[in-house]
């Protein structure tokens, strides 16, 4: 079963078929019991004839006053590229201990209003000259920290900034359109599968520029692990989304450009496209 955000309202989709409800995204999405009220609540409605114009033209990122956090390094590739990318600052050394520690890395990634959906842009730090796409499983948190759902992240990354300084995390990949989640919220009573492949692909000008892929199940670390520590100290009143980090990085020699268009697709849940402003 699929959720969307759309300014007509929301959207559930279960077995092909699409219904459009008046409910207000906020309080929908805090419902620990979602998945089952859903499907209460289509029972007695009628599916849109016209459902694909109406997503097309009206969706929205399917986030509302939730704060979107990030993981870091739990793959081992991400360790292995951060390492890389902060060597001649003498930084990572912190990357692989974080990789290796009980405490996951943590940090806030995006204020849901700097946040941009399926279709929109991303941007480009102007004063970085590294910048790489992040495709990420993303969990849907309730304030109680349970996972109701997923969708798809792409945690924008200025890798020279960061690399520089640790310290400069913050700047590296918290800025007005470095965050885009989306198309939806895939909801499931099952916790996701481990086999479950995230791919993406880069266009520039029409050709491939990169494309990789990894499983969930390369992650180091546990879905509700990183929920358990995202909560052992916070509030969400209205929830979160948490993007689960990295297991697919461009080699060092490639940067963004204007114009590319990021495609990320996730087993189950559907595509992110976004074009680099």
């Amino acid at each position: 079963m699929k959720i969307f955000k759309t300014n007509q309202g929301v959207i559930i989709e279960n077995d092909s078929k699409f219904y459009l409800t008046d409910k207000e995204w906020d309080s929908f999405i805090m419902d620990d019991d979602i998945y089952n009220n859903s499907l209460s609540l289509i029972y007695d409605l009628h599916p849109i004839e016209d459902s694909a114009s109406l997503i097309d033209g009206n969706l929205m990122p399917p986030v509302g006053r939730q704060e979107i956090w990030a993981s870091g390094v739990t793959y081992y590739s991400s360790r292995e590229a951060r390492i890389e990318e902060s060597k001649d600052a003498g930084g990572g050394d912190f990357y692989d201990r974080v990789y290796h520690s009980e405490r996951p890395e943590l940090f806030f990634k995006s204020a849901p209003y700097r946040a941009v959906g399926h279709g929109e842009q991303v941007r480009i730090r102007k004063d970085s000259k590294w910048n790489v796409p992040e495709p990420e499983l993303t969990l849907v948190i309730t304030p109680n920290a349970k996972i109701i759902g997923y969708t798809i992240g792409n945690d924008m990354s200025s890798r020279d900034i960061e690399g520089e300084n640790p310290l400069y995390l913050p700047q590296a990949k918290s800025y007005d359109g470095a965050a885009a989640v989306g198309p939806c919220v895939w909801l499931t009573k099952e916790a996701i599968s481990m086999d479950t492949k995230i791919k993406i692909k880069i266009v520039r000008k029409g050709n491939t520029v990169f494309e990789g892929e990894t499983e969930v199940g390369q992650m180091k670390r546990k879905p509700s692990d990183l929920v358990h520590y995202l909560y052992r100290e916070m509030s969400f009143p209205y929830g979160s989304l948490l993007m689960t980090g990295t297991g697919v990085v461009p080699p060092d020699t490639f940067t963004l450009d204007h114009g590319d268009v990021i495609n990320i697709t996730v087993d189950s849940i559907g595509t992110l496209s976004n074009t680099v402003a």
